[in-house]
């Protein structure tokens, strides 16, 4: 038997999973873009003061790998998860572990400075980060492993 034969039919919470989280790692795509190439105008823009942008101008070379794995390891998972490619398994894979790594330094190696209390809720999201990458982990193995995915 074939795996044209085995594969499932596609389930309706695939394409909401799948749109839902393209939009939220597009997000994050526009963001390191933005930050990468706009620097500190695009930081103000967003809210960010003086303190926040030395933080982020100060991080180190090496960072970046995590930081880049995190958000297009996202966003490739996310295109592949909606062309039904079991390779969003890995894609989603190197997105937890760049998230992972992102949590580790920013909590716990290199904290940044205190946000403003406008900003306040900005301290969870590495946490809200790193819980979506691994939901999305989880759901494209899972349905990855019921032959969904190609």
């Amino acid at each position: 038997m074939t795996d044209i034969a085995r594969r499932q039919p596609t389930p309706w919470h695939l394409w909401l999973v799948g749109v839902l989280s393209l939009l939220w790692n597009g997000f994050g795509g526009y963001d390191f873009i933005q930050t990468t190439t706009r620097g500190e105008t695009y930081m103000r823009e967003s809210g960010f003061g003086d303190e926040m942008i030395a933080y982020f101008n100060a991080m180190p070379t090496w960072m970046y790998v995590p930081w880049t794995l995190g958000v297009w390891g996202g966003v490739i998972g996310s295109l592949l998860l909606l062309a039904r490619s079991r390779w969003a398994v890995h894609a989603f894979a190197l997105s937890l572990l760049g998230a992972v790594v992102s949590l580790v330094y920013s909590k716990f190696i290199s904290p940044p400075p205190a946000l403003p209390p406008e900003m306040a809720m900005m301290e969870w999201m590495p946490y809200v980060i790193t819980a979506i990458a691994a939901f999305l982990l989880w759901y494209a193995w899972a349905i990855a492993k019921k032959a969904v995915l190609r």
